[in-house]
């Protein structure tokens, strides 16, 4: 429980207005077990906490790789702006999402060594900032869809 307690208490956002590009550019860099496709969406700023943000995509990334690692897929990181909204989509080419509920746990994995952290704490930062984390199958294809709104 204590776990969970030091968990739960992620610091409010610091937000400022920064380049969305360059930030998803820099996350995209950092994985270096596959490279991730970057599909350059619109030159936006926002305004949000870029650490906190940077922290998200850091943790769906890891998990999109971790599912294409297995398939030998690929990822990509891509956005539009839609209205007031910022929409990120990581996609993976992996096995795609199983039928839990439990998803959004914090300490449920699926993973052979996960902590089952990095979905949760994506989720707290996008609803943090007024905006929404949700996991989906691909239609098109086996893997899934990660798709971060924001308001921009």
């Amino acid at each position: 429980m204590a776990r969970y307690t030091a968990f739960a208490r992620l610091p409010p956002p610091k937000p400022r207005r920064f380049a969305f590009a360059e930030l998803a550019q820099r996350v995209a860099h950092l994985e270096q077990r596959l490279p991730v496709e970057v599909e350059q969406g619109p030159d936006i700023e926002i305004s949000a906490d870029p650490d906190q943000i940077e922290q998200a995509l850091i943790n769906l990334l890891k998990n999109a790789v971790d599912a294409s690692l297995v398939r030998a897929g690929d990822v990509h990181l891509r956005w539009v702006h839609e209205g007031d909204t910022l929409c990120i989509e990581i996609i993976d080419s992996g096995t795609g999402l199983p039928h839990s509920e439990n998803l959004f746990v914090p300490f449920f994995t699926t993973k052979p060594g996960g902590s089952g952290i990095g979905l949760v704490l994506a989720r707290q930062i996008a609803e943090a900032h007024g905006g929404s984390l949700t996991l989906e199958n691909r239609a098109d294809a086996e893997g899934c869809i990660a798709r971060v709104r924001l308001p921009a």
